[in-house]
Order: C-alpha cells, then sequence, then structure tokens
C-alpha cells in the first residue's frame, strides 16, 4: 500500500539524517538517500492527506509575517558564573557542606543560541527561543529545517528538549566568504551568524544556513519507563531518543576533576568546529537538584565556569596606518600570523601612537597579543629581551598615508589627524560608516562594494549613494542582477531611517549615536537643528560647550549645507523621533555592555529613551545602571569600583515588562 511506502521511506530517511547530521556517520550515499527523498516528495504530491508533520519533507517552511510570542511551560533560567577554579572549588564546598560529595556532570559551554523544544508522543510540534527565560519567540518552521534536530524520535516519548543552536565555524567562514563576494553584512562571529540564520521571516533561507544543535537537559512530560534519576543518565536516554549530544561531557566524581575539565579544555577547544566559552558544571543526582533549587534568575545546583582570554605571542613585522572617518589616524599591527582564540589572527590594534610610546613597540618586536572581549586582537605588552633594545624607536608618521597632507594633533586629544576634508581614505571610512548598522544600516552594502564604487568614480561621498542606478552596481565584479536590486532597494529604504540615525551618520566631530539621540529628542527636525544657536546647544544636558560648538560649525559649513540640500532633493526625508511612551526613567542615566541576547544593544538603547531615560557610552558616578550581558569588560569593572547599580539582561527585561513599548 502506499501508506507503508511512505511511513518506511519516512523513518529510512529519518534514520539517515541521524547518522549523517547527529551521529556524523553517514549510512547511505547521497545519491541513495536523494532518490528516497524524491520517490517520497512524489507519493506525498499525489496523496497530500498523507503529509504528516514528521515528514523530511517538510523541513522547509514558508514565508512568515512575524514571529509570535509564546510563554514557556517550564521556565529557562541563566547560569551563574565563575571566572576562577577557587570560587568553583567554593562553589561545590558549599554543596557538599549541605548535601555531602556528590558526583558533577561537565559539558562544554557551546556559544549558541538556547532553545526549548516540545515533543508530543515523539512529534516535534514546536520549537521557542529562550526570550527572557518566561518568553521566547515561536520559530517552530524555522527550526524544522535544522536536520540535527529529529521530527520524529525513535519512541513515542512527550518531552521538553533545551538545546543550543550554533553554526560550525567552517560553515561561519564560507557564509562570510560568500556575503563578501555578493557585497552583503559579514557577519561578526558564529554566534551572530546563527542568530541571524534562525531569525529569518523565510525558513528556505535558514534551511540553507548550515545550523546544528546540541542538547543539554529535558523534562519529561509524559509518562516513561524507569525515568532518569541523574543528569547523566537524561542525557544518554536523549540520545537514544535521536537527539545529538556533545560527545565531550563526562562525569566528574567532585571538583577536582572538574577543574582538570576545565584545564583541559581550555587548550583543547580551539581544535574544535564550534566555539565554546566555557564548561557548565551541574549536580548528577536530580534528586539533590531538586532539593537545592533555584534562586530569582538561576539554579543552584549548576555553574558556568568562563575560559580566561587566550594571549599568546608573535613577531610584529609592521605598523599600517589606517585614515577614519573624523581623519583620525590609526595605527595597526601587522603581525607573523598566529593561532589566537580558534582563529589565524595576523592584524592587531595598537589604538593610538601614545599607546605605542608607553608600550615602547618596535618593528621586529616579539609582543603578546590577546582578544580584547574575546573579539578583537590587541597587543597587550612587548617582551623587552636584549633583541628589542638593539631595535629603532618607531616615530609616528608626518604626513597622511592617503592625501600626504599634514598630520596635526587636535588640543586635548591623544590622535594625530589629517585634516584635508578631501582626503580619499577619509571620504571612504565617511561612506562605510554611513552604511553601517550604526548609522544608516544599509546592509547589503558593504566595504568592498564601497571600494569598487569609489574607485571607479561613481561615488565621491555619500550623497553619492542616493544616486546610484541598478546598472552602477551590475558594472561592479562578482554583482548580478539580483544582488545589484537588493543593494539598490536597501539604499532607497534607508531615505527614512529616523533623524537620530542620519545625525550620526554626518559623522560630526564628537558626535556619536547617544549625542544624536539627543539632539533628534530636543529639536525634532533637521531644519530647527540648522538654525539654533551654539547657547542653546550647550545648555542640553549631556552636550556642553565643545560638542555644541562642533554641531554648530557642522551646520554653518557650506559644503555640508549643500550636501543637505541634495540629500533633500533625493527624497533623504528623515522620521522624526519617536515620542515617549513614559517618563518612568526620566531623570536615569543607563551605560549597556556586554552581548545582550534578546535585543541588540541599540535596541534596548531606543527602549531607554521611549521610557524617558539617557543611555551613555561611559561609566561615571552619575550613571544610574549599567545593564550587563555576555563578555561584559572594562565597563563592569568600573561600575564595581564606583558602586552604580549592575543589572543582568533579565533584571533590566523586568523593568520594561508589561510597558507599552
Amino acid at each position: 500500500m502506499v501508506i507503508d511506502r511512505i511511513n518506511f521511506l519516512k523513518d529510512e530517511i529519518n534514520k539517515a539524517n541521524y547518522k549523517y547530521y547527529v551521529e556524523d556517520n553517514p549510512s547511505i550515499s547521497d545519491f541513495e538517500y536523494d532518490k528516497m527523498f524524491a520517490e517520497l516528495k512524489e507519493l506525498e504530491s499525489q496523496n497530500p492527506l498523507l503529509i504528516t508533520p514528521d515528514s523530511p519533507t517538510q523541513r522547509v517552511g514558508s514565508i512568515s509575517e512575524k514571529f509570535f510570542p509564546y510563554k514557556h511551560k517550564y521556565r529557562l533560567y541563566s547560569l551563574d558564573n565563575t571566572y576562577n577554579y577557587e570560587d568553583l572549588g567554593k562553589w561545590y564546598d558549599k554543596i557538599v557542606e549541605e548535601y555531602g560529595e556528590q558526583e558533577l556532570v561537565c559539558e562544554l559551554k557551546i556559544d549558541g543560541l538556547a532553545i526549548a523544544l516540545t515533543y508530543e508522543n515523539g512529534i516535534f510540534v514546536r520549537g521557542v527561543t529562550r526570550g527572557d527565560g518566561i518568553t521566547g519567540e515561536d520559530i517552530t518552521n524555522n527550526l524544522k529545517t535544522i536536520k540535527a534536530i529529529p521530527l520524529k524520535l525513535f519512541k513515542p516519548v512527550s518531552v521538553e528538549v533545551r538545546g543550543e543552536i550554533y553554526m560550525p565555524k567552517t560553515s561561519f567562514e564560507k557564509l562570510n566568504e560568500e556575503n563578501l563576494k555578493n557585497g552583503e553584512k559579514l557577519f561578526a562571529n558564529p554566534r551572530n551568524a546563527a542568530s541571524g540564520s534562525l531569525r529569518q521571516l523565510d525558513s528556505s533561507i535558514t534551511a540553507k544556513r548550515d545550523l546544528s544543535m546540541f542538547c543539554y537537559t529535558a523534562i519529561f512530560t509524559g509518562q516513561i519507563d524507569n525515568p532518569p534519576k541523574t543528569h547523566y543518565e537524561s542525557i544518554m536516554y536523549l540520545k537514544e531518543l535521536g537527539f545529538k549530544i556533545n560527545p565531550n561531557i563526562r562525569l566528574c566524581k567532585n571538583a577536582k576533576e572538574a577543574v582538570k575539565y576545565c584545564q583541559e579544555w581550555d587548550e583543547k577547544r580551539f581544535g574544535l568546529n564550534y566555539a565554546t566559552d566555557g564548561v557548565v558544571i551541574k549536580v548528577n543526582d536530580i534528586g539533590v537538584q531538586q532539593e537545592m533549587g533555584f534562586t530569582a534568575r538561576a539554579p543552584k545546583w549548576a555553574t558556568a565556569f568562563k575560559f580566561p582570554p587566550e594571549e599568546v605571542t608573535t613577531t610584529l613585522l609592521d605598523i599600517e596606518i589606517g585614515v577614519g572617518k573624523t581623519g583620525a589616524i590609526t595605527p595597526v599591527a601587522v603581525l607573523e600570523p598566529v593561532q589566537l582564540g580558534g582563529s589565524t589572527v595576523s592584524r592587531a590594534s595598537l589604538h593610538n601612537f601614545d599607546e605605542i610610546e608607553r608600550l615602547d613597540v618596535r618593528l621586529g618586536d616579539k609582543v603578546y597579543i590577546k582578544k580584547a572581549a574575546e573579539i578583537i586582537p590587541k597587543v597587550v605588552k612587548i617582551i623587552d629581551d636584549e633583541n628589542h633594545f638593539n631595535l629603532p624607536k618607531y616615530s609616528a608618521p608626518k604626513n597622511c598615508p592617503s592625501c600626504g597632507s599634514e598630520l596635526h594633533f587636535h588640543e586635548e586629544e591623544v590622535n594625530l589627524y589629517c585634516d584635508n576634508p578631501d582626503c580619499p581614505a577619509k571620504m571612504r571610512a565617511k561612506i562605510e560608516y554611513w552604511v553601517s548598522k550604526e548609522a544608516m544600516d544599509i546592509d547589503k552594502v558593504g566595504p568592498s562594494v564601497i571600494e569598487q564604487l569609489f574607485n571607479k568614480g561613481f561615488i565621491k561621498n555619500s550623497v553619492d549613494l542616493y544616486k546610484l542606478t541598478m546598472q552602477d552596481f551590475m558594472q561592479l565584479d562578482l554583482v548580478k542582477e539580483k544582488s545589484a536590486f537588493n543593494m539598490y532597494n536597501a539604499i532607497q529604504e534607508s531615505k527614512t531611517r529616523p533623524l537620530a540615525r542620519l545625525l550620526t551618520a554626518f559623522s560630526i566631530r564628537n558626535v556619536g549615536k547617544e549625542t544624536a539621540g539627543l539632539l533628534a529628542n530636543e529639536f525634532g527636525t533637521l531644519e530647527n537643528i540648522k538654525h539654533v544657536s551654539v547657547e542653546d546647544l550647550a545648555k542640553i544636558d549631556g552636550i556642553g560647550d565643545i560638542i555644541a560648538q562642533d554641531i554648530y560649525e557642522f551646520f554653518r559649513d557650506e559644503n555640508n549645507l549643500r550636501l543637505l540640500s541634495e540629500l533633500n532633493n533625493l527624497g533623504v526625508q528623515p522620521a522624526p523621533p519617536i515620542q515617549n511612551t513614559s517618563d518612568e526613567f526620566k531623570g536615569l542615566t543607563f551605560v549597556l555592555t556586554g552581548t545582550l541576547q534578546n535585543m541588540t544593544r541599540d535596541e534596548a538603547s531606543e527602549i531607554i529613551k521611549q521610557m524617558g531615560g539617557k543611555t551613555s557610552s561611559s561609566v561615571s558616578k552619575n550613571t544610574s545602571y549599567v545593564v550587563v550581558g555576555e563578555n561584559a569588560g572594562s565597563k563592569l569593572d568600573k561600575a564595581q569600583k564606583l558602586g552604580v547599580i549592575i543589572l543582568t539582561e533579565e533584571d533590566f527585561l523586568n523593568m520594561i515588562k508589561d510597558k507599552n513599548i
């Protein structure tokens, strides 16, 4: 019968998917797999009433208008972190005092996105993002495209499974290579790429991205024979059901063995094809877990040990000079390639020429480098051996490497500047900033596209972007009709970005996005800002005399006024600022640091402003709150020293919960 053949094909394809995507051990050839899949698809098209949700043909869904919020039946908690072995030992000692020696389970902490999967009688019915732990977004159709997630379990079990979605490093590199060729946005790291891929409204795009998942816990919602009594047993049972678990999970007798596990993987983690930033350590006994319970935000029976940032040595081969959008001259270290944090590093930040002098960096030096917040490589110190003192001291350049103009220091600043308004490198940097996410957010037009447009003479400044046609884009290397259409449309869509974004994009001296937001909220339109006096600008809290003068001078410069007029004629009409929805945060200043899980920092900043508050880029005694995400850096340290109130992302979400935003 047809139904028997369909069921046979579904089972065989699901088994093949499990062997390939979960066990990484293919059981049949691609040809055999494709042949079975084509037959199943044909049979289902002839018998649409026999199509079921667990069919492999249902993995690629359709386009959704939006993702809907879904309240978790069981809350997803955060984890408390430990950063050294002493704190890890103290955490374990407290447990021993009350519950006696406990076996622990160590699992690598995957740097991905937490999700909750619901299965009813073995069939996948729903997948939800973590969200704030209480409410997430239903992304079921997108999750169905991930072949490591079974649509049907090997047993008819009802269970909610928590896991981490990730993108393999090799797939991340391939995706960025393709995006670079197409002039599209480059992702900063595999986690961002996984997040962007999961939140596509068109699930067929998600299907093209190579996402996978490791499961790390389960809540059994139906009856099962011999329910697991330990966390390790529950993970092994998930494997039996068809889920992918991390093969590096390990049972440890005590904290001493857990420390050995952490030390081992601090060295080995960079050889993995996925990003991991620590180890999750859990009490194995589920009964003890239940007795210990939870704090307001995290389980007491688990902790995350975070790996320290890696520091390695290499040779400084050269110092390249970059020119920024303001004309600031930036030195970049060119290094002998070295492995750092799982990637090959050949360039690192030197910040400015004062820093070069402070470190006494010389060409040919052996230097230590590390990744700031595990993202940006920077030179932190030199090895002052005999070789160092035989090398000539480094001298800062006197002329711009792009236009040859004489460089100058600005009063009370550490940077050297090129003050030539027509400097080609400065103009390119301004255009790159104009299209950036922080400014006009034109994500289809990347640096490589801008370089070609600039070199071919299609653009000289940011305004020229709005004069481009599809035919202009078609003349660029490796740009086809679809990419040209996407880039042209992205530019057109940017014409009505909020006023604050346009002000940010202007690259006015000393005006970042926070100051741009203050200006937009205070004056409402570009025309109002153009005619305001320097005295009135200086009265605005957060601006002051120096910045007021910079803003005033920008809107009195003839070249700038001509460009503003051109933008207006080309249809660039910025949207007015959104009015405050409440004054609940009036008088409060927030600083955002680290990576937030449920929103970008820009989105969080917008919410704060809508509620009457302000955001700042630096921590001071006047800061009301510091909102801390993952990989928070020096701002967290400063907040602790100053005694500023620190909020987790969950704390912040609770503050804005139920507000009409």
